[in-house]
């Protein structure tokens, strides 16, 4: 037994590590209790999280700049954004290390908390309509709700609200959609190209005004796309019911 645990102390990263927890809390676990805690907890403090979490700090103080009219700073707090964007996807992809269930919802929250944020600023400041809006901001609330309800599901009961917002404790992984990623980087064009066009000038462009139509489009075929994939899009991390 002793070396089973130590086999299992291995799996984690840090001073956290629950089944030494829950050996110190139960004189005699059950194997299967150990190998499902080892299989089911990781290590969230990973580089592309705490990007991840600096592009969700941004994004009230991006929202803020907008409301202001500091068209000129906020452009640049989002260019900066966007580098951390590419940064934990470029980290995830290369260190096998640095990847993880936890940052695989982490990164699409994070810019869909982005977007939801910019386009109210953004249509408070009239530069983006309210219909194109509402839509994506209906959208990304849909898609939040889905992954509360996958996370409600793949927690094995008892389900507690501890286990249930514990970001060491990973159950499920996300897999967005083609036409999801090709939606989020046409959400993040307008919102660029929304953002520079009273730096330079061009507010009531037919550009602009194309970019509408076409964000609209991308977004109504992501919804669509989540809704016909349904469970293709989530993977499951225990077998657990």
């Amino acid at each position: 037994m002793q070396r089973i645990l130590r086999t299992t102390s291995t799996v984690f990263m840090g001073r956290f590590d629950p089944a030494s927890s829950l050996v110190q809390s139960s004189p005699t676990p059950s194997l299967e209790r150990i190998s499902y805690l080892a299989q089911g907890y990781e290590n969230p403090w990973t580089i592309p999280n705490f990007l991840c979490m600096a592009r969700i700090g941004l994004s009230p103080v991006l929202g803020y700049l907008i409301v202001e009219k500091e068209f000129h700073l906020s452009l640049g707090l989002f260019v900066l954004a966007g580098i951390t964007d590419l940064l934990d996807g470029y980290i995830a992809r290369n260190w096998a290390n640095q990847k993880s269930a936890l940052g695989s919802a982490l990164d699409p929250l994070a810019d869909k908390i982005l977007i939801s944020v910019l386009y109210i600023s953004l249509t408070y400041a009239h530069l983006i309509p309210v219909p194109l809006t509402a839509m994506i901001i209906s959208r990304d609330v849909a898609l939040i709700a889905a992954v509360f309800y996958v996370r409600y599901k793949t927690v094995p009961p008892p389900r507690t609200l501890s286990k249930f917002f514990n970001p060491c404790y990973a159950t499920a992984q996300l897999k967005p959609t083609f036409i999801s990623k090709v939606n989020t980087a046409v959400q993040l064009t307008l919102v660029a190209a929304s953002l520079a066009a009273p730096v330079f000038q061009y507010v009531d462009s037919v550009f602009l005004q194309t970019l509408w139509y076409i964000t609209a489009m991308t977004t109504a075929a992501s919804a669509y796309s989540y809704y016909h994939c349904g469970k293709k899009t989530v993977q499951v991390l225990n077998h657990t019911k």
